[in-house]
């Protein structure tokens, strides 16, 4: 299936592994050039090699994507944006009693405030042109909370209720300029396994058998592939995604178990 986006400009935050690197491939595959951005320059470097592979151009920037200065080199960097993914480690597991004011303002500037500025920066230029589409990687957790994911389920929940707002407004949407969040369950990155060694350490069992629980409660009965995850992250921002907007996309096996 052709999306329709080959020739377009995209940046990917948090693109030197994981899910950002997984969706900053599924994108050069369609043809889409792109500005990645990573805080750790060697793993940013190699990923910029093998994007390159695919034949799209490729342009990398190092750096806290938090920082102003990183965020205005990253958006200098970018012809014209035409599609913007949000990324950004969560922030550390542990027990809200040990954390301080400064650890609830790290948590919400990465998950939070840093992607608002990123689409302040972007949202009109893509109203006026015509096409524009974001999307912002946050959690699972966000519908379904993980008791030691305080910090994230906190700042990626208030970016999820910014986002339900400003993604219905008649200029951008009726503009072809979608927002949507894609809300990943347990898929196998580095993020994943600190998690589980986070559980394994509170419970007292070993990381394997944690993480063998964890899969027997997920329907698919298997943790998510990261390239399953680019390829859905692709095709949301494909041209024919234009009247899918303010939703929470959740790819997690199976795993949530409401009905809404």
């Amino acid at each position: 299936m052709d999306l329709g986006i080959s020739g377009r400009w995209a940046i990917v935050c948090a693109a030197s592994k994981g899910l950002g690197l997984a969706c900053a491939r599924a994108l050069a595959k369609e043809g889409v050039n792109l500005v990645i951005n990573a805080r750790g320059d060697e793993a940013l470097q190699l990923a910029d090699g093998e994007l390159r592979q695919l034949g799209v151009e490729v342009r990398t920037v190092a750096g806290d994507i938090s920082d102003a200065a990183v965020r205005a080199r990253v958006l200098a960097a970018c012809p014209q944006v035409d599609i913007l993914v949000n990324n950004a480690g969560g922030p550390p597991p542990g027990d809200f009693r040990d954390w301080q004011r400064e650890d609830w303002l790290k948590a919400l500037d990465a998950n939070m405030l840093t992607p608002i500025e990123l689409i302040k920066a972007c949202v009109d230029g893509m109203a006026e042109r015509g096409f524009g589409r974001i999307v912002n990687i946050t959690s699972g957790a966000v519908k379904a909370p993980i008791d030691v994911l305080g910090l994230s389920n906190g700042a990626r929940s208030g970016l999820t209720g910014f986002i339900a707002g400003l993604a219905r407004q008649a200029r951008l949407a009726g503009n072809n300029v979608t927002i949507n969040n894609l809300l990943p369950g347990p898929f196998e990155t580095e993020r994943l396994h600190k998690t589980l060694d986070a559980a394994a350490q509170a419970s007292g069992n070993s990381v394997e058998r944690v993480a063998e629980q964890r899969r027997k409660n997920v329907p698919a009965q298997r943790f998510g592939q990261p390239d399953e995850f680019g390829a859905y992250c692709a095709f949301i921002c494909g041209a024919q995604s234009g009247f899918l907007t303010g939703q929470n996309l959740l790819l997690d096996g199976g795993s949530y178990p409401g009905t809404f």
